[in-house]
């Protein structure tokens, strides 16, 4: 007999608990490594620079996943003192206005600090009492994966700001021969979906599980391309009001706006989904074609239910973990690519009904304003989520090239107000019952 097999729990239920131990601790060193993977090429003035007016310096984000670590663990689970308290107000999401956070501690002495906490959280895992826990350890997870893509966005927009050309602001794209292969519709038949998810990593605003009864629509199989979007350009769509809603039409004549923000002016990339769109600018897209943006739970059925067997499904292609090293296959994830792949890169990866994309790639835009659902109660704290449900954000859904695989599930819900046009951000579209024109 092993020395590992002697010294085990002899209890199924303590052998579960420490199986559940060992899985925490192994997420969070997984999720660490990527995070400061993202800092292995950063000098000094990027760490502490606040490359856009909106978000704090990368830097910042880095103390603050420690801060975060120890307030809840350290202080709020263990009932310990503050680790390093003068890191408090610089360190607290409410502590200093974004454009004062620049004055950080260096590289070195903010990955102390992390070690620092990091290392007693890990020693107090070993006695934590999960059945009471074991959500704040994912939220967690889900905390620190939301801060990298933040981090990832930001070096995304510096290395392009630094180009100063989009068409370069990637590597070489894969290419495709024809950009009008990705017209195709896929037809949603009507009946009612559970939407929302109420497992342990899923967060506040996924919750509760609930039924929604939708009418049948059809969803573009694919992410719109910039092949697609091209069409829109040539068109004069930036140009002709009646695309437009009267918020968007007035938000492009207050900005100048004439195209994407990140827009790659190169036909090598026409088959790569079209980014840098705000909400505004995917419904112009979308009435220029005759269809119309999807709410969330139009998008979130098509990628998430199996009608077969009458239930909701974690990932499009059912409960695997998204994984790198599983050599699966089935969505541009986590830095996979290193950027946007051809929108039919990953048939692995389809929902039942055979949409792409439905995870990785780009974020894409919805119709559906950011509220909670009915029963919603805030976790781990009243202003997470629940400060967003002001009518004034648009969900987003999917997940994009650089999400984390904790933050990567049908039911996840991001959000941003609808002139934001973010590097990472593109759309689909829906049309009613009608069938699609051929």
């Amino acid at each position: 007999m092993t020395s590992t097999s002697r010294f085990a729990p002899s209890d199924p239920q303590l052998r579960d608990l420490e199986l559940r131990r060992q899985q925490i601790q192994q997420a969070l060193q997984d999720c660490r490594a990527g995070t400061l993977a993202l800092f292995q090429a950063v000098d000094s003035t990027t760490f502490c620079q606040q490359i856009h007016p909106e978000f704090s310096p990368i830097g910042w984000h880095l103390g603050h996943i420690a801060f975060t670590e120890g307030l809840w663990i350290l202080e709020h689970c263990a009932g310990q003192a503050p680790l390093l308290p003068q890191y408090r107000r610089l360190f607290a999401a409410d502590g200093l206005p974004k454009a004062e956070r620049c004055n950080l501690p260096n590289l070195a002495d903010t990955y102390t600090y992390l070690d620092t906490v990091t290392t007693q959280v890990l020693q107090y895992l070993k006695v934590a009492p999960l059945d009471s826990q074991e959500r704040l350890w994912h939220w967690l997870l889900q905390h620190e994966s939301q801060h990298c893509e933040t981090i990832s966005f930001l070096l995304q927009l510096q290395r392009w700001t630094a180009e100063l050309k989009p068409s370069s602001r990637l590597d070489q794209p894969q290419q495709h021969s024809d950009s009008s292969d990705f017209e195709e519709m896929v037809c949603i038949p009507a009946g009612a979906f559970q939407q929302g998810n109420d497992s342990l990593d899923a967060i506040d605003n996924e919750r509760p599980v609930h039924s929604v009864d939708l009418a049948t629509y059809w969803i573009d199989r694919y992410p719109v391309t910039n092949g697609q979007y091209r069409k829109f350009i040539a068109a004069g769509g930036y140009q002709n009001p009646h695309w437009w809603s009267e918020s968007g039409w007035q938000w492009r004549q207050a900005n100048g706006i004439t195209q994407p923000l990140y827009w790659p002016n190169d036909p090598a990339w026409a088959a790569h989904p079209v980014c840098g769109v705000s909400c505004y600018e995917a419904e112009a897209y979308a009435r220029f074609v005759q269809k119309r943006l999807p709410t969330e739970a139009e998008w979130e059925k098509a990628a998430s239910w199996h009608p077969q067997k009458q239930q909701r499904q974690t990932y499009p292609w059912g409960e695997v973990f998204p994984s790198a090293e599983s050599g699966i296959g089935r969505c541009n994830h986590d830095h996979l690519e290193g950027q946007t792949t051809l929108v039919d890169a990953y048939p692995k990866g389809q929902s039942f009904y055979g949409c792409y994309d439905m995870l990785g790639n780009v974020w894409e835009w919805t119709a559906s304003w950011f509220d909670g659902y009915d029963g919603f109660e805030f976790y781990p704290y009243r202003g997470y989520s629940q400060v967003y449900f002001d009518g004034q954000h648009r969900v987003l859904r999917g997940g994009s090239w650089v999400t984390r695989p904790w933050g990567l599930r049908c039911a996840f819900r991001n959000w941003y107000e609808p002139g934001t046009r973010q590097i990472l951000a593109g759309f689909r579209c829906v049309r009613d019952a009608e069938p699609p024109a051929a």
